[in-house]
């Protein structure tokens, strides 16, 4: 999921981008700032960032998955316990241990 970028931020970088210009291409500013501008937003683009308010709502998902799995581990245990006594039950009534 692609993340649209407050321009305001984009912006900002670009000009402080071309501030940092020596002074000998000051002429090229305005220029410089809109292509520092535009290969921002493209290599962010390609980074597939996500936005922060996207990323807690999948952090929570994942924890609650997590706790989800946890009960599911622990009830499966128990099961198997019981499944395990009642076959040694089955086991101890068909055969009964030698004494």
């Amino acid at each position: 999921m692609a993340m649209n970028l407050d321009p305001r931020f984009l912006d900002d970088l670009a000009r402080k981008l071309s501030e940092s210009v020596p002074p000998q291409l000051q002429a090229l500013k305005s220029d410089m700032e809109a292509n520092f501008k535009s290969v921002l937003q493209a290599g962010l683009n390609r980074l597939d960032l996500v936005t922060r308010q996207e990323f807690d709502v999948q952090a929570g998902v994942l924890a609650r998955t997590r706790e989800k799995i946890g009960s599911l581990e622990a009830r499966l245990a128990q099961l198997e316990a019981e499944l395990a006594r009642k076959e040694q039950d089955e086991r101890e009534r068909v055969e009964p241990p030698l004494q």
